[in-house]
């Protein structure tokens, strides 16, 4: 069986999953830097789902990290579909939330300076552009497992 260069158990996995956590990472630390941003919904969802997609994240890394450095873990068909079923839910929950983040975020710079400084806004800009990075990740991550689960 040929190995999918993204697929679970794989380095480039892995280098996924990393940058998954790492741009999760920086999404809340760049939102939650202020603490204001529990006053709009869109931006507590997004603390919410990169709150959710950083563990996840994390556990698929260490176990990508296992199956590269120690031993390769075989594969199973409904591990991995646990697996794309998770990326693909948390990949389109972050495009939502970034999506939301940076409209209203948007909306709030070009509305008036009194509603969002802009050192707090460019904060909430940043934000949204590691949760659109995470996104994409993810996204990379549910294609490359999805190809993979018909040869098993």
């Amino acid at each position: 069986m040929e190995a999918v260069p993204g697929a679970l158990g794989t380095s480039a996995s892995l280098a996924l999953r990393l940058g998954q956590t790492v741009f999760s990472a920086a999404s809340l630390l760049f939102m939650c830097l202020d603490v204001e941003f529990y006053s709009y919904t869109s931006f507590s969802y997004l603390v919410t789902v990169m709150g959710l997609v950083t563990p996840w994240s994390v556990s698929l890394a260490l176990v990508d990290a296992y199956s590269v450095f120690v031993k390769g873990l075989p594969r199973q068909p409904r591990v991995l579909l646990v697996v794309i079923v998770g990326d693909w839910a948390l990949s389109f929950l972050s495009l939502a939330a970034a999506c939301s983040t940076a409209s209203v975020t948007s909306l709030l710079v070009n509305v008036s300076s009194s509603y969002c400084p802009s050192k707090i806004c460019s904060r909430y800009q940043l934000s949204a552009a590691m949760a659109f990075m995470s996104w994409f990740l993810s996204f990379a991550s549910t294609l490359f497992n999805l190809w993979l689960l018909p040869s098993l």
